[in-house]
């Protein structure tokens, strides 16, 4: 396992050299090119603040409201019909519009309920069966112009939706 260690531990610097080594001898003039590169980076990330901005508002707004608790009341009896928790709805609600929420949500599960917890082995696979769709289509569709983001925004959520359904459905068979 050492040499693991050591690989993984060389590879992006060799590959950093390897880059300045082809660029190089093609004659492409690499640190300008860097520095282009990272101008470009910059204007990106200012250009992505008003996106970040709105998203983190709308959050706050939906869970400040009591909106978030409404939606898990309502969903509630018709899961306890079919045995999942109702402990894992705002979760499901959260991941495709924010990561860094969601994380703290699964984080909140594991430290309540414990990692080997039906709910802490559930969030966990949830978590990592979804996406933040919202989050991505709204900063990236935004950042770059794009208007209509129609079919995107569907096949997005319900990739999100097949990805909570397969969790709960994994999770119950496996661990259950």
């Amino acid at each position: 396992m050492q040499w693991l260690t050591t690989v993984s531990t060389w590879m992006i610097p060799l590959i950093i050299l390897l880059v300045l080594i082809v660029g190089t001898i093609k004659q492409v003039p690499t640190y300008e090119t860097f520095v282009e590169g990272g101008k470009e980076g910059i204007k990106m990330a200012v250009s992505l603040i008003p996106f970040l901005l709105g998203m983190m508002v709308a959050i706050a707004i939906f869970r400040a409201s009591g909106a978030m608790e409404a939606v898990v009341g309502l969903f509630s009896p018709l899961l306890q019909l079919v045995g999942v928790p109702s402990d894992i709805v705002p979760l499901a609600l959260v991941r495709p519009i924010s990561g860094t929420a969601a994380l703290g949500m699964t984080t909140e599960i594991i430290g309540t309920h414990g990692p080997d917890s039906f709910l802490g082995r559930l969030a966990s696979t949830m978590q990592g069966s979804t996406d933040t769709t919202l989050y991505i289509i709204t900063v990236y569709f935004g950042a770059v112009g794009i208007k209509r983001m129609g079919d995107a925004l569907k096949v997005g959520l319900i990739a999100d939706f097949i990805g909570i359904i397969a969790s709960i459905i994994v999770v119950s068979i496996v661990f259950g």
